[in-house]
Parts: structure tokens; C-alpha cells; sequence
């Protein structure tokens, strides 16, 4: 006889929908300090307010939204220790996946994939959706690590990074010199030149990290948000 595998239970609506807004995060679609209407939002994803109050606990727990009282709920926005941070985990974890990949993973298909589609976005002068590529990109170099843990940790990561994006209001600036540095990281992996792929992802990342933190200093001084 041939045995039978149970699925596994599909995971609660309150799950499924924080997924979603996740995603929804990483794509640049809410902005840090965003309020967010509840009635409006829950008749748009089709569910109770109820269930929208647990999603938003899911995503307030992740660091992704705030409640203020008797004011609402909103998009977090990241404080430059979050950004600090943030960088510092994806230069662990980027960096190390891309140094020790599997010179054939199939994961380098998923960043070509994200090349192509920042050059596409580019041309058509589309910025928002360069940095949800981009986002792509360094999601597929995370998946040469073949860690499920690792992906679900980084899902997160990208989520909160978006968010700090978001206080950079000229994607073009921020975007525009990452398209090519992508693709000649692409470029020395598929040529199996792992290790000078990490070390120029680093350079690239400390680079990133510095405009982002500039930024931020900056709205801080103009007084666009508490510190």
C-alpha cells in the first residue's frame, strides 16, 4: 500500500492576511508614517475588523506598524538604530550566502529574473517598481543559502528595509545606482567569482546604508518625525 500524506493545515486568516500586507510593505505600497484607515482597509482585504486587529498586532509585534492611542494605527517608521541594524544583518547574511553559493543553485535564475525587470522598470521610468525588483534581487542572492529559516528571517528584513526606503521620497536617487551594480554582482557570480561578488555586495551595501542614514538625519533635523 501506498501511504498517505496529510497537508498541512492551512495557516490562520490572521496569518495569511499579515502575509499579505507584508508583501504589501516590501512592494512600496504603504509609506513609513502612513496612517492606516481600519474600516477602509478591512472592506478592502475582504475581512472583519476584527481579524484586521490581530493582523495589525502580528505586524505591530514584527516592527512594522505602530498604535498611538486615540490616534490610530500607522507605518513605522524606522529608527536609525532599526537601520543600523537592519544593514548589519543583511551584510551577515547576503554577503555570507553569496560568498559560500552553490556555483549552479538555481537561485541566480530568480536574480537574473530581478535584473531584467529593474532594466525593464528603468527604462520605462518606473522607480517604484526598480525597488521592488531590487528587493527581488536581494531576496534571490538570501536563497543561495538554502535556508527556508534564513528566507523567512530575511522576508522580514526586506519588509522593515522598504520602510526605510520609504523616507527617501526620490526612488530615482536612491535606486538608480544599484540596477548596474546588480548586474555586475550577477555578472561575477555566473562567472563563478563568488568570493569578489561578496566583497563588492559589502562595499554596495555600506554605500546603501550611508545614503539611507543621511536621509534620515536629515528629516530628523527638518522635524518630519519625532526621534
Amino acid at each position: 500500500m501506498t501511504a498517505t500524506t496529510t497537508p498541512p493545515p492551512a495557516p490562520p486568516l490572521s496569518e495569511r492576511v499579515a502575509e499579505q500586507l507584508r508583501q504589501k510593505v516590501t512592494a512600496g505600497e504603504f509609506a513609513p508614517g502612513q496612517r492606516l484607515s481600519e474600516q477602509a482597509l478591512a472592506d478592502a482585504l475582504g475581512i472583519s475588523r476584527n481579524t484586521l486587529r490581530e493582523v495589525f498586532r502580528v505586524l505591530t509585534k514584527d516592527g512594522l506598524l505602530r498604535h498611538e492611542p486615540n490616534r490610530g494605527v500607522f507605518v513605522a517608521v524606522p529608527s536609525i538604530a532599526a537601520i543600523i541594524d537592519i544593514y548589519r544583518v543583511r551584510r551577515l547574511i547576503e554577503c555570507q550566502a553569496l560568498a559560500q553559493a552553490y556555483p549552479r543553485h538555481p537561485a541566480k535564475k530568480h536574480m537574473h529574473q530581478a535584473v531584467e525587470q529593474a532594466f525593464k522598470a528603468r527604462e520605462a521610468g518606473d522607480w517604484l517598481a526598480v525597488g521592488t525588483a531590487n528587493m527581488a534581487f536581494h531576496m534571490g542572492v538570501v536563497e543561495l543559502a538554502d535556508s527556508e529559516r534564513l528566507n523567512l528571517l530575511f522576508a522580514q528584513v526586506l519588509a522593515e528595509l522598504r520602510l526605510a526606503f520609504g523616507l527617501l521620497r526620490d526612488p530615482e536617487f536612491l535606486h538608480a545606482p544599484y540596477v548596474d551594480m546588480n548586474r555586475e554582482i550577477l555578472e561575477l557570480a555566473e562567472a563563478g567569482e563568488f568570493g569578489k561578488a561578496a566583497a563588492k555586495l559589502n562595499d554596495y551595501l555600506v554605500h546603501s546604508e550611508r545614503i539611507v542614514l543621511a536621509v534620515y538625519a536629515r528629516k530628523l533635523d527638518e522635524g518630519d518625525w519625532a526621534a
